[in-house]
């Protein structure tokens, strides 16, 4: 880690999403999936985003944002899909905080699997496109295991352009 990230990474907290943080976090979001991903999408058609708090922060379900003092540079969700389960959604670091530099993924990551584990969730859900690689690499390496859609809970909520799900049972997992 070099110098400049050592000193601003005490910068960098997670914590809960308030409602102060809706045109921040969504602006990361769409911008990452529309600029860099080339999804044609917008914000009104990811109604849950206008909602985070009834949709995301129920039962089992949280959603978080990173933020660089005060600015919000990446979010995770877990929405509560019943039977000790939860889907994982809504994972963005914006392009210059990522990597192990600065570690805000990681951070998002373990911050949503220290939530499902306090409030006794067995298994973590995830979909994505077969096109975000180092995301693959990513879950990989923190003990999500590739599984086919078939596999998935019935209440899991689908996105149009996953092809890819994942799975972390919590009970095998460090």
């Amino acid at each position: 880690m070099g110098a400049d990230a050592a000193s601003s990474d005490t910068r960098i907290r997670l914590m809960p999403y308030q409602p102060e943080h809706f045109d921040a976090a969504t602006a990361l979001i769409v911008s990452i999936q529309r600029d860099e991903f080339g999804f044609d999408i917008d914000l009104a058609r990811q109604p849950d985003l206008s909602v985070i708090p009834e949709f995301y922060q129920s039962g089992t379900g949280n959603f978080w944002v990173a933020l660089h003092d005060d600015t919000v540079i990446g979010t995770i969700a877990l929405k509560d899909i019943g039977e000790r389960s939860v889907a994982l959604r809504k994972m963005f670091v914006a392009t210059e905080y990522r990597g192990t530099e600065w570690d805000v993924a990681l951070k998002l990551l373990h911050t949503a699997v220290h939530w499902a584990r306090q409030h006794d969730v067995q298994n973590i859900f995830l979909g994505t496109t077969e096109k975000f690689h180092a995301a693959h690499r990513f879950y990989e390496k923190h003990g999500f295991s590739p599984i086919e859609k078939t596999s998935l809970p019935a209440r899991f909520l689908f996105m149009p352009v996953d092809t890819r799900f994942y799975r972390l049972d919590l009970a095998t997992v460090m």
